[in-house]
């Protein structure tokens, strides 16, 4: 008798699907990527754009579009579920925005035209009077710190006097006065505020490329360095520990995985609060009057906290039973009474609750994405397998409902970075593609985060070589696998992402059917060349991850990584977008490539974005790019694509310029 095992099995059982199966209806790229009309946008658990808990616990701040289709501020009551009201009225619409201490402040970012020198504005809630409080064109400001206990004071960074430099600056909200507490002694990657708001530590960059982490005693103390490693290390501070006297650190010292540890600033002594042997630690909580750890997460495929402060523990307990889905605690009220919970799941829109401290409850308050609830979504899973040099690699898998999961065209889907890494969740891309009838398989590569130091040391000086391998391997897993057909794979990816969609055009030409690169460096001797001011104080970072300029052999390195000097080997359709305006990966990378293959006499679409940035802001440039994208991988690999409807999608600056067939 034939022996099955259990792939093998699984496999069969799927290509006895019945003929009739039949995809689900199309997901309209509106409901997907447009503005919602009635619940507040998808953010980044790690961006300002997630909805905010009012000081006092009793309202609510969030992003939705006005009449006019623009994302503004609104806020509501924590207790109705009336959408509330508008208390912005920006033209090109508001991303980001946080709440000041005092309850009456709502502060909002704004940069023009996606030049990333971001404004720091505030509205007076009583009065909707809006006051710019960094009103310097040309300037970088950020907001760094702020404290219950002052409310009327904000800590942020500014490069006023320097470009390539932050300093730190107390901003008194009521008079709008700036005072500097803070130089940039270079390569400053994080401030870290006490429980004062003193600025009492820094973490730069070190000659090596490595971190060193530098402390004082008050503000007219000088620094001092503190504890320095190589760019093998992972290690960064978290916030103050043991009411100032010692630090809380995500540290891999003494190991392979960062731990979250609290380190004495006198004695040196090391507490380690939590650790794991799968994956590092990554967002601890902290209490935000006295900054003591409270909890603090691991994620090797799905999201897990450790709680180390008991205070919460019945918290945690709670919130693990209110949903079946990753959490992240997003805001907390002045009487930490009332915390704002967003929890995400792989087939729905992530979910926001009102957990109650005190009755030990959590109450529904709004999906991220409410019309996403009706949509056919696909499920994500996790999968592993090894790169070619033996090195496990995590992933995840998404498979398009309807249809027999054999020999599928496939999107690579890329994440950007590239010291990011992907997650499980919703992803808006990741449904789309499946919806359209793809394989979506999201690689966490080398250097991917999250993994420990090795995984992240693997990575130094392969962009296009071992990085790009691992992508490679991802694919001819999953044609071993059955999932792909190898003649129907696309690569898609942003930032770094789009870097790797023009590394696989170019270095591997028949692997890949087609590319879509959005924002991505071609030429990294160029790039690196021209990177913002503001990362020039990271400049030892980049040599070592990449390779230093001015070095004959690293500079050859960096040409054997740089998809521009393997043009003529781009063979497949290729689509390039961009932003005039972007500062991370600027406009002439695109053009340098565009050019290239113009003068090759090869082929490619190009689609300029001339009031953007890094990524596209509004929503009509947005919807635009991604009908091209859809109509172009449909003409690549056979799927499925709702029309674009005209030349442009109105509203949109796309500047479109075709070459070849």
């Amino acid at each position: 008798m034939l022996r099955l095992n259990a792939r093998a099995l699984l496999l069969a059982l799927t290509l006895a699907l019945p003929a009739s199966a039949e995809p689900p209806p199309l997901i309209p790229r509106e409901i997907l990527f447009g503005n919602p009309k009635d619940s507040p946008p998808i953010a980044d658990p790690t961006s300002y754009a997630i909805p905010q808990l009012s000081p006092d616990g009793k309202s609510v701040a969030y992003l939705l579009p006005d009449e006019h289709n623009h994302v503004q501020v609104w806020v509501r009551s924590l207790e109705g579920n009336d959408k509330g009201k508008p208390v912005t009225s920006d033209p090109r619409g508001i991303h980001a925005f946080r709440w000041a201490e005092d309850g009456r402040t709502l502060l909002f970012f704004k940069d023009k035209d996606g030049d990333e020198n971001w404004h720091i504005l505030g509205v007076d809630l009583p009065t909707g009077n809006v006051r710019d409080y960094t009103p310097v064109e040309g300037v970088r400001a950020d907001l760094v710190a702020s404290s219950p206990a002052f409310p009327d004071t904000l800590l942020v960074s500014i490069n006023l006097e320097d470009r390539t430099l932050t300093d730190i600056y107390r901003l008194t909200l009521s008079t709008g006065a700036l005072e500097r507490v803070a130089r940039d002694p270079g390569g400053v990657s994080r401030w870290v505020v006490d429980s004062r708001l003193r600025v009492r530590a820094l973490v730069t960059t070190s000659r090596d490329g490595g971190t060193e982490i530098r402390v004082r005693d008050d503000e007219k103390a000088p620094w001092r360095s503190f504890l320095t490693v190589g760019p093998e290390e992972l290690l960064d501070v978290m916030g103050f520990a043991d009411e100032g006297r010692a630090l809380l650190l995500l540290s891999s010292i003494g190991g392979d995985k960062a731990r979250l540890v609290e380190m004495g600033i006198k004695t040196r002594k090391q507490r380690v609060l939590a650790a794991s042997e799968e994956a590092d630690a990554i967002e601890p909580l902290l209490h935000p009057r006295t900054q003591k750890a409270q909890a603090v997460a691991f994620n090797p495929a799905r999201k897990r906290w450790t709680v180390v402060d008991p205070a919460v523990k019945a918290d945690f307990e709670g919130l693990e039973k209110l949903f079946d889905g990753d959490f992240n605690v997003i805001s907390r009220d002045h009487s930490d009474r009332f915390w704002l919970v967003q929890y995400t799941t792989d087939k729905g829109a992530p979910r926001i609750y009102a957990w109650d401290r005190q009755a030990r409850s959590g109450r529904f308050l709004f999906h991220q994405q409410a019309e996403l609830e009706k949509q056919p979504l696909a499920p994500m899973r996790s999968v592993s397998f090894e790169a070619r040099d033996g090195l496990k690699l995590q992933a995840y898998l998404t498979l398009p409902l309807g249809v027999p999961a054999r020999k599928l065209p496939m999107v690579v889907y890329v994440h950007g970075g590239p010291w990011l890494r992907d997650w499980w969740g919703f992803s808006p891309y990741t449904q789309w593609f499946a919806n359209r009838g793809y394989a979506v398989l999201q690689v966490n590569f080398r250097g991917s985060s999250g993994f420990g130091k090795k995984f992240m040391a693997a990575s130094y000086r392969q962009w296009g070589l071992a990085m790009q391998d691992d992508l490679v391997d991802a694919v001819d897993w999953a044609v071993r696998e059955g999932y792909a057909d190898p003649e129907r794979v696309a690569i898609y990816g942003f930032s770094y992402g789009g870097y790797a969609a023009l590394a696989g055009a170019a270095f591997t030409p028949k692997k890949f059917a087609c590319a879509v690169d959005h924002s991505g460096p071609a030429n990294l001797i160029s790039w690196l060349r021209n990177i913002p001011p503001y990362w020039e104080g990271a400049r030892a970072f980049f040599d070592a991850r990449l390779g230093k300029l001015g070095n004959p052999q690293d500079e050859k390195l960096l040409e054997t990584g740089s998809p521009l000097f393997r043009v003529d080997r781009i063979e497949r359709p290729l689509l390039v977008g961009a932003g005039a305006n972007d500062v991370r990966a600027p406009v002439s990378e695109a053009e340098q490539i565009v050019a290239a293959i113009k003068k090759r006499g090869g082929r490619v679409t190009y689609v300029l974005y001339p009031d953007e940035g890094h990524g596209l802001t509004r929503a009509e440039n947005n919807m635009d790019f991604n009908a091209r994208v859809e109509a172009f991988l449909a003409r690549c690999l056979g799927g499925r694509a709702e029309p674009l409807g005209g030349e442009r999608v109105p509203g949109s600056t796309a500047v479109v310029t075709t070459l070849g067939e």
